[in-house]
């Protein structure tokens, strides 16, 4: 609905009702392929089907008819919850949860295959009406069993499934499935006991979510996870290795890890592991009030695409996909620090500086800024939002990431803004115009750069 001014335009949402979880970003036959938890009918979380897109160059995105629709009486009546999609012998394969009426947090593991695996757009799904897993371990206790993410390692096909257990306790649950109709559980990869994730994570997480796993160029396992506390909360993530456990199974052995996204609005992340790379896009929820969401008649919206790796430290190491580039207009429409500039919706603005510099990015009609802080000599930045309140009920305090370096990248589409700090940390949050803001470009302090390109529809190829 292009004419609500704080709806994106270029990130992956439904043209009009409900958007959450990104879901099997998958590469088949030259094009990407990205699916999401959808509910067709309202701008509510309800009825949750999966939405589906796809793209030749992860900048242009082409949307399909529902992919999985849930199942009268099937394991999936309640809603076609989260998951992937694999190859399976040359037919893609939808791995997800299935939740029934009197699923109680505890879904079943479902598959769907694709009905003509040839054709590029994949847009005919067949479920099969049994589920692979029909439920958790029964000796394990768990409230929450969820999020099936498949991945291979040494040659041989795995799982991960996100889980809760009754004590409070977070883990990720481990399963053979070298046969992708056949799935054998091969115990715990990791729970919140483990000294690493109980440091950096504490006991703020009662289930881990989406679980997500991805090799580096170094060598290394990127665990990416989605910490629920009876509600989306934040993410987080864990560097580490795999390692055989009892000739069995694996374990995972994390090394360090932190906070995956310092804003408060992004959760859910799916991770695409390319030859050369991985990429990741994540959920980003609606901030305003349901009045507001009802009235615009659409509900979240899909991160920008990010490429992730680690650093030798460990750190996560994150950047904007390079294919966004293809979204740029011609010309900037600024080259250089100093003066106003008005901004345009949507854009993509670079910022290199040597001291304390403030990039403000909207100024309300009280005179109250959003802008970003960077202080490379401190080695912090902040999204300073004005006492812009992101619901009525919720302060909206200055989000401060302590992350050395001199280099800004903001990526801003409608509501959705997206902030880099050279590749060591991103800021998600929705930011919604009211009458009366000003979206201008200020650029205070020890800039030695500045250049942005207004997003513009373009021909891909």
């Amino acid at each position: 609905m292009n004419h609500d001014p704080n709806a994106p335009r270029f990130r992956v949402r439904p043209p009009a009702n409900w958007i959450n979880d990104p879901n099997g970003p998958f590469r088949w036959r030259d094009r990407y392929h990205l699916f999401y938890q959808h509910n067709p009918d309202a701008p509510v979380h309800a009825n949750i089907h999966w939405g589906h897109v796809s793209s030749p160059d992860l900048a242009h995105w082409e949307h399909h008819p529902i992919a999985l629709t849930p199942t009268p009486g099937g394991p999936d009546e309640a809603g076609c919850w989260s998951g992937c999609v694999v190859d399976d012998d040359g037919v893609p394969t939808a791995v997800y949860t299935g939740v029934d009426r009197h699923h109680t947090g505890l879904g079943t593991v479902c598959l769907a295959r694709a009905v003509v695996p040839d054709d590029e757009t994949l847009t005919d799904w067949k479920p099969l009406p049994t589920p692979v897993v029909s439920g958790p371990p029964a000796d394990l206790d768990l409230v929450m069993f969820r999020d099936p993410f498949v991945f291979t390692a040494d040659g041989r096909r795995w799982a991960l499934v996100g889980a809760g257990h009754a004590d409070g306790t977070p883990s990720v649950l481990l399963y053979d499935c070298a046969d992708l109709s056949d799935w054998r559980f091969a115990g715990v990869l990791l729970d919140g006991n483990d000294p690493v994730a109980a440091d950096l994570f504490g006991d703020r997480a009662v289930g881990w979510e989406c679980p997500q796993l991805y090799a580096t160029a170094g060598g290394e396992w990127v665990l990416v996870l989605s910490l629920w506390d009876g509600a989306p909360w934040t993410t987080g993530y864990l560097t580490g290795g795999l390692h055989p456990c009892d000739g069995a199974g694996l374990r995972f052995a994390a090394r360090t890890g932190g906070r995956l996204d310092h804003g408060r609005d992004f959760y859910a992340p799916a991770v695409l592991q390319e030859p050369d790379r991985a990429l990741l896009w994540g959920w980003s929820w609606e901030a305003r009030e349901q009045g507001e969401v009802d009235l615009a008649g659409w509900a979240g919206v899909l991160s920008a695409p990010r490429e992730v790796d680690v650093h030798p430290d460990g750190a996560l190491r994150v950047v904007p996909a390079r294919e966004l580039e293809l979204l740029r207009a011609p010309e900037p429409f600024v080259t250089e620090p100093g003066g106003r500039v008005s901004l345009p919706r949507s854009y993509d603005l670079a910022v290199t500086a040597h001291g304390p510099t403030t990039v403000s990015l909207l100024r309300s009609a009280s005179g109250a800024e959003v802008a970003v802080r960077l202080d490379p000599d401190a080695g912090t930045v902040t999204l300073d939002r004005g006492a812009r309140p992101r619901t009525s009920a919720d302060e909206s305090a200055p989000v401060v990431v302590r992350a050395p370096g001199k280099k800004l990248r903001v990526l801003v589409d409608g509501s959705l803004v997206e902030v880099f700090v050279d590749d060591r940390a991103t800021i998600t949050e929705r930011v919604y115009l009211r009458p009366g803001d000003a979206p201008a470009l200020v650029v205070s302090g020890a800039a030695t750069a500045v250049t942005g390109w207004e997003l513009v529809p373009r021909t891909p190829g």
